[in-house]
């Protein structure tokens, strides 16, 4: 049996979470608490309803900051007053078709907000250690059936991929111009980019995402048009990059030239699936019938239909694994939301799950 992230390490810690308010962010935020962190968010109000952050009360165990990245003067001094040794920035517009409809927003926060959060570290002498989150599509899609490694081409084709990528140069320029590891000793300051797969779990209910939309179906009684059968995308419960996070921040504090550097953070090859198989196995493990529709092939904006991760490096380098199999993450998501349906204390529900992957085998 193996344990999760090293409490020893973080208790205590002062942790800056962007993006807290957000479905990855409330998980990420509740499993520091958990841990002992002294943790402050900044983020937006949470944009969907129900949210997650607000039904998990995760704002009871830390400071949190409403506010934009994209407004510098507020992020670099909600920075100061937290004095983080932690960074870990997540806030980001993170959908591929609003991007179409919004492009300006998605570039301005998943760029310049990385950009001013970067600027404001360098004003922040107890920064030692920090993560910038992007995403698997930050690389230059080739359809390849084999998985992406850290040093492939950056791109992307719409505007939140392409926005990633700028992303991760963005961070590798501030890593070289301010924050070189070969100088590491003179400014204290480890960075490193994380690059996750597609992130499924209990508390999601975002627009445009294949398991919201399955729940809203579910919810409503409609049929769920499943736009884009075919595509096959690496699939991981949230809790697998967030370990991954923990572990690499841990590792940049303790020992950051060795580590600053990108990093993927992606399933086991047998869990990279279509999004048909995806739906028909959670339809499966669901305990009411959906009426699922699956279209005949791409419908709408360009989506890529291929996207694998290559995560040996993790592996090997930090000791980080996936835990929960495809199936055991579509498993949780079920009993998150029927308990949830059941009006449980979900912060209660979301500690367990926490503790269970935790204490799952690799």
């Amino acid at each position: 049996m193996v344990s999760g992230p090293d409490s020893g390490f973080w208790a205590g810690r002062k942790v800056f979470v962007t993006g807290h308010t957000g479905f990855k962010g409330t998980w990420l935020s509740l499993w520091l608490q958990r841990l002992g962190a002294q943790v402050t968010g900044y983020a937006l109000e949470a944009d969907c309803m129900p949210a997650m952050f607000a039904l998990t009360r995760a704002a009871q165990g830390m400071r949190s900051v409403i506010g934009d990245v994209r407004d510098a003067a507020l992020l670099a001094g909600a920075l100061e007053v937290a004095a983080p040794e932690v960074v870990i920035h997540m806030a980001a517009q993170p959908l591929v078709r609003k991007s179409y409809t919004d492009p300006v927003g998605t570039y301005s926060t998943n760029v310049m907000g990385t950009v001013h959060l970067l600027d404001a570290i360098r004003r922040v002498p107890s920064v030692r250690a920090a993560v910038v989150v992007t995403s698997d599509k930050c690389y230059e899609n080739r359809e390849w059936l084999w998985g992406y490694r850290e040093d492939d081409t950056l791109g992307g084709f719409d505007p939140y991929s392409n926005s990633k990528a700028c992303a991760e140069l963005v961070t590798a320029c501030y890593r070289d111009s301010f924050f070189a590891p070969a100088r590491h000793a003179d400014h204290g300051i480890a960075l490193a980019t994380a690059r996750a797969g597609n992130v499924i779990g209990g508390g999601d209910w975002s627009r445009d995402r294949l398991i919201p939309d399955f729940l809203r179906a579910s919810d409503g009684g409609d049929p769920l048009e499943v736009r884009n059968p075919t595509a096959v995308r690496p699939w991981q419960h949230v809790l697998e990059p967030l370990a991954g996070y923990l572990q690499l921040a841990q590792r940049l504090f303790e020992n950051g030239p060795a580590v600053s550097s990108a990093w993927n953070f992606g399933p086991a090859e047998q869990d990279v699936r279509s999004v048909g198989d995806v739906i028909r196995q959670l339809a499966a493990a669901w305990p009411s019938p959906v009426d699922c529709r699956f279209a005949a092939g791409p419908k709408g904006v360009h989506e890529a239909q291929m996207l694998r991760l290559d995560s040996s490096k993790a592996c090997s380098l930090l000791g980080w694994e996936p835990r929960w199999s495809l199936a055991r993450a579509l498993e949780s998501i079920a009993q998150w939301h029927c308990a949830h349906g059941r009006g449980e204390d979900m912060r209660q529900v979301t500690e367990r799950q926490i503790e269970s992957y935790c204490a799952a085998e690799r």
